[in-house]
């Protein structure tokens, strides 16, 4: 097992030589724990209304510069349909925090991909109570998406204002998801003002006790129209995290080192920070999934958590194509089926205390 001053060792490693050995320790964990296939999670943005005032996103409550909009059941279905005729296994259904997008709609709609197509459902809907969750996963819903973000209670504080005391905190939710049957992934930004290595170290030891089946990292990218948009890019001095490509990287080869059967995406965020290589060198550094957007153009434009993202106008045809000639060409092979947890799997057949070989 990884020892703490080890991760700490290679957050703040610059040698280049020294961190091809990383990439390659990653990639060979990879490689044995969840094989050569690239899964491909077709995301459906399905509202980018929210309640929230997180001080980084362009979605967040406060910004009047935003033009909302939530799809019709019927629009996201169409986005399902094509998702599984490019052969994709999972359907992501993701939004803002919108409790407008309330229990019985959600459940209907799950129900109807189940229904209409092999596909399972991963939702990211924001914090959302057990009995909505309970029903969501009643419905056929298999996964479930929600970052904590950072493990510094302080921090996560500052950058998420005005939240309501009787709130269940996330690590709770998480804990909720896994009591429900979900596979459930979380995830960090790498470089939030204020961050320090210790913190992202906490982060990344954080997956690993929480036993996530999805982990997601990618670079801190805040909106010019928010308060954390306002201010200088972290420089990474001293103890601050950079929010950089390459730090970025370093979190994603840990994560799988440190958590070696979860599904890990190579983000649209690093292929923002990196146009021409920043989503395949995710993919030779531990990571297995890669998540193409499905939604329509009209609404895509102004899901703006952070400007100018990659594949921001690309139809969803001419993506998939030009995506599976870069992962056939890293000598990977597109994944087909819907790419459950390895961990999960595991997990599922590990023996108790009582019984050798039962199910739990």
């Amino acid at each position: 097992m990884m020892e703490r001053q080890e991760v700490l060792n290679w957050l703040r490693e610059p040698d280049e030589q020294q961190l091809e050995l990383l990439w390659s320790r990653a990639d060979a964990a990879r490689r044995q724990h969840v094989g050569d296939a690239v899964h491909l999670r077709g995301l459906v943005e399905i509202s980018n209304h929210c309640v929230r005032k997180c001080e980084y996103c362009g979605l967040r409550a406060p910004n009047t510069g935003v033009k909302r909009y939530r799809m019709t059941a019927d629009e996201v279905m169409d986005c399902a349909r094509l998702a599984a005729s490019l052969g994709y296994g999972t359907v992501v259904l993701q939004s803002g925090e919108d409790h407008r997008l309330h229990k019985a709609w959600v459940a209907d709609l799950i129900r109807r991909i189940k229904e209409e197509t092999p596909l399972a459902v991963t939702l990211s809907l924001g914090e959302r109570t057990p009995d909505e969750l309970r029903a969501w996963r009643a419905a056929g819903a298999d996964r479930y998406l929600l970052r904590f973000e950072t493990s510094n209670p302080a921090l996560y504080e500052r950058v998420h204002p005005g939240r309501r005391p009787h709130e269940l905190d996330r690590l709770a939710l998480l804990a909720e998801l896994h009591q429900l049957g979900y596979e459930v992934g979380s995830g960090v930004m790498i470089g939030l003002p204020g961050q320090t290595f210790e913190d992202l170290a906490n982060d990344l030891e954080l997956f690993r006790d929480l036993d996530l089946d999805m982990i997601g990292v990618g670079p801190f990218l805040p909106h010019p129209d928010t308060p954390l948009g306002q201010l200088p890019r972290p420089a990474g001095n001293g103890q601050q995290v950079p929010n950089s490509e390459l730090m970025t990287y370093k979190a994603l080869a840990l994560a799988r080192l440190l958590c070696p059967r979860a599904n890990i995406p190579s983000t649209t965020a690093l292929a923002t920070l990196n146009r021409s290589s920043g989503r395949e060198l995710g993919l030779t550094r531990g990571a297995n999934v890669v998540m193409p957007n499905l939604t329509p153009v009209n609404y895509r434009r102004h899901y703006e958590i952070y400007p100018e993202k990659a594949c921001l106008y690309e139809p969803p045809e001419q993506c998939h194509g030009g995506l599976k000639q870069r992962i056939l060409a890293l000598g990977r092979t597109v994944g087909v089926g819907r790419g459950d947890s390895p961990n999960r799997l595991a997990r599922a057949v590990k023996p108790g205390p009582d019984a050798v070989g039962k199910e739990v």
